[in-house]
């Protein structure tokens, strides 16, 4: 629904952010080196604290917003799978991953995939806020999404990606991460996702093509399209923003529920409390006159949040080094890339290691099966890797948060990360349990 009583912010929270040079994917022994060197280190910082040099009554307020709980006051629903961000990213600190565990639908037509979007898919919201009245007279009901949604064949789960360190992320250039796709052998080299920039933030103009990089599928390049999507799409909660006095509305239509048409909330009740417009703030009350270019307030401090959120902080390698030698010998190098990064973030380099190409990869029968409408089916086992940063302070593992046992993980993947299970499979019990104490360390 629509989010009321919202003035945009009036200039870019991301605007200082500029980009540095980062480094290139280094030979196996300048990975190893760098790895052992970051491993034996405890950072200063707790998980969750700011990045050195951000504004620490900005960063409070921003995270104070990322942690709201919302009301249908606050324009929550029409459905909705939580009242906050927070409420999902919870793990270790506000921002990390979270048990919430999202459900995706699809069927194939033709071979292709069908999201179903015609009734609410591919994401099937939990709750509803039920009777609301969007004028005098007018009483309309949210419906709830039906569970197993109407003609669905394929249901996947996807479990809340963590979004601490997602700035630093945001900085590694395009070029970087298509260097790492160049370089890997053919037999797992992942492929790079695009994506169309809606919201003109920091260093991102609408309407720009930059490599995607955020969601299990790599489908956003910038946190704060990240940011609105989910606001919408988790919670709810449309907004408009400003590009050069123009209105950008892609993340102003509500969710409907998947049911039927008799759904009270299909038959003559509007998607939000002014009848007839999807649209809110900016378009209602003309904010993007002057030539405005504004992102809306609530999305503008999500995006600072986790812009400014430094790296996962790193524990004690109980392996001695033993663990990183596995991890490149068993090849989950290959993927979970050993590069150290560089950016320039709020006028500081940052140096980081995320264990992540930022590519997808066919995972084969570890893919969730789900896409976009038309995705061949090799196209929807195509999964992100997973940045492996953090991972000591998760307990829900793979995408679906089938596992809390990182050993079950790894025999998990299939695909072009089958080698490496296989590898893994035929080490010897003690090369396994120094890999796990490496995991145990990030």
């Amino acid at each position: 629904m629509i989010r009321h009583g919202r003035w945009l912010v009036f200039t870019s929270l991301g605007a200082a952010m500029a980009i540095g040079g980062v480094g290139c994917l280094g030979s196996e022994s300048d990975d190893s080196s760098a790895s052992n060197e970051t491993t034996t280190m405890v950072s200063a910082l707790s998980l969750g604290d700011a990045l050195p040099g951000t504004n620490a009554a900005a960063f409070a307020a921003a995270k104070a917003n990322f942690g709201q709980t919302e009301t249908q006051a606050d324009g929550l629903g029409p459905i909705f799978n939580e009242r906050s961000c927070s409420a999902c990213h919870s793990v270790g600190a506000t921002g990390g991953a979270g048990q919430n565990i999202e459900r995706r639908y699809g069927t194939l037509t033709n071979g292709v995939f069908n999201g179903l979007g015609a009734t609410g898919g591919s994401l099937r919201q939990l709750f509803g806020i039920g009777g609301f009245t969007p004028s005098p007279g007018l009483n309309c009901q949210s419906g709830v999404d039906a569970n197993p949604a109407p003609g669905a064949t394929i249901f996947a789960g996807r479990v809340t990606t963590p979004t601490i360190g997602a700035g630093l992320v945001e900085l590694i250039p395009d070029a970087t991460i298509q260097a790492i796709a160049a370089a890997q052998p053919a037999a797992i080299r992942g492929i790079v996702n695009f994506d169309t920039v809606h919201l003109t933030d920091g260093p991102f103009v609408r309407g720009q093509t930059r490599v995607a990089r955020f969601g299990w599928k790599a489908v956003h390049a910038s946190v704060t399209d990240f940011a609105a999507d989910a606001y919408l799409n988790e919670m709810g909660i449309t907004t408009t923003s400003c590009a050069a006095g123009q209105v950008v509305s892609d993340f102003a239509t509500e969710n409907r529920a998947n049911r039927a048409a008799t759904n009270a909330v299909i038959n003559g009740c509007p998607d939000d409390d002014k009848p007839g417009v999807d649209d809110d703030f900016a378009a209602e009350n003309n904010n993007c006159a002057g030539g405005l270019t504004a992102v809306q307030d609530d999305v503008a401090n999500f995006a600072f949040f986790m812009r400014n959120t430094a790296a996962p902080v790193r524990g004690i390698d109980n392996s001695n080094g033993r663990g990183l030698t596995e991890f490149n010998r068993e090849g989950c190098n290959g993927c979970h890339v050993t590069t150290t990064f560089t950016v320039n973030i709020n006028g500081q380099s940052a140096s980081f290691q995320p264990f992540s190409d930022f590519l997808v990869h066919d995972m084969g029968a570890l893919g969730d099966g789900i896409g976009n409408d038309g995705d061949s089916v090799a196209v929807t086992r195509r999964m992100r890797t997973a940045p492996l940063w953090g991972v000591r302070f998760r307990n829900a593992l793979l995408h679906d948060a089938r596992t809390s046992d990182k050993g079950v993980a790894i025999q998990a993947h299939a695909g072009q990360g089958a080698a490496a299970a296989a590898a893994f499979n035929a080490a010897t019990s003690a090369q396994r349990n120094d890999l796990l104490l490496f995991l145990s360390s990030l």
